[in-house]
């Protein structure tokens, strides 16, 4: 295996040679927009997730 810095040295290479620089941004750009919105979205569930638990330890110690 490939030390870590070496190894994304590589991928980014390959990246530009099949998708050249012109589409790199616009690429780099949706990976980022996908990823702010997965993370909106886990952080919605996980808010979602924290206002049941509570909910339940009161049906519990009534």
């Amino acid at each position: 295996m490939l030390p870590g810095g070496i190894s994304l040295a590589v991928i980014a290479i390959v990246a530009l040679l099949i998708f050249g620089p012109k589409k790199l941004p616009e690429l780099g750009k949706a990976a980022g927009s996908t990823l702010r919105e997965f993370k909106d979205a886990t952080k919605g569930l996980a808010d979602d997730d924290d206002d049941v638990k509570p909910a339940k330890k009161n049906e519990n110690q009534q």
